[in-house]
């Protein structure tokens, strides 16, 4: 999650995708739904792309596209127009077919504050996986919501896990982790503040207000639980270093690219430990299986 904080982010998965790591199982919420389906087909370029160079688009959004009501991010345009045109590429949704990770997308109903997870089970075109990414990543207020299928969705980080879905791979039948997250070691989020306001502001999604008021309890109860994992040898948590975190809503492609350098930075230096974690599990056998919760 984060928004343009996964440019950092976007450092760690590169230098696994570079070194050729396939988990049995890849779960993303909000920017990490972006980040799963450049995963999928292997598109570094891609990876790069969407949360650095991608900014630099007249179309990709902005305080005027808000005003117009499409949105600080122009959703309409990043997650439909832009997948299907040479951005960098069309999306080649036949190799995300292909691939044999396992995945889960994660949004969360607005109209009564339930969890939905998709996979690949649930789409047929790149459309209907981008529409997925779009409801994962809907930001309430900052973003037009979306409906599938007549549906209303926002942003799978409301959902009963805070954003990191470790309760989806645990589902999925998953006993090792590999989760990627976006705050420093030792984050306790804290609680919302003006839920008043946010109530009345959001009377048309009361249960999107509930979930938003009450999200740092589920967040920091996963985190607990990642914890414990974590020292059980269950759980490799990767977090970033970064002393300078970007807004969640930069759009300097220069910040952008500092981001992502030092996030590739820390990510070539901790790869030997990332190493470690999984040949561990692949010396444990078949039946241990790794993946990675992204958030």
């Amino acid at each position: 999650g984060g928004g343009m904080r996964a440019s950092y982010g976007t450092g760690a998965l590169d230098v696994l995708m570079e070194n050729d790591v396939r988990f049995g199982w890849a779960g993303g919420v909000s920017a990490g739904a972006t980040h799963l389906v450049s995963y999928l087909t292997g598109e570094r370029d891609r990876l790069r792309h969407s949360f650095v160079d991608f900014a630099t688009d007249p179309n990709f959004g902005g305080w005027t596209w808000l005003l117009r009501g499409k949105g600080y991010f122009n959703a309409a345009y990043i997650y439909g127009d832009a997948p299907e045109r040479d951005l960098p590429r069309p999306y080649d949704f036949a190799r995300a077919l292909q691939s044999d990770v396992e995945f889960r997308i994660c949004s969360t109903r607005a109209d009564n504050g339930d969890p939905v997870y998709w996979g690949r089970e649930d789409v047929s075109s790149t459309g209907e996986l981008m529409e997925a990414v779009r409801a994962s990543s809907t930001i309430p207020l900052a973003m037009p919501v979306p409906r599938i299928d007549g549906v209303p969705y926002v942003d799978g980080a409301l959902g009963p896990s805070g954003g990191i879905p470790l309760d989806a791979a645990l589902a999925d039948g998953y006993s090792r982790f590999f989760a990627m997250l976006t705050h420093p070691r030792g984050y306790v989020k804290p609680p919302m503040g003006r839920t008043r306001m946010w109530r009345t502001i959001l009377r048309k999604y009361p249960a999107v207000a509930e979930a938003m008021a009450t999200r740092h309890i589920r967040y920091n109860a996963t985190m607990d639980r990642l914890y414990a994992l974590e020292r059980a040898g269950r759980a490799f948590l990767y977090f970033p270093e970064d002393e300078k975190p970007v807004s969640s809503t930069e759009r300097n492609v220069e910040v952008l690219r500092d981001s992502l350098m030092r996030g590739t930075m820390q990510a070539e230096r901790d790869w030997p430990s990332f190493e470690s974690f999984l040949r561990s599990g692949s010396r444990r056998g078949s039946d241990d299986r790794v993946t990675t919760p992204a958030q």
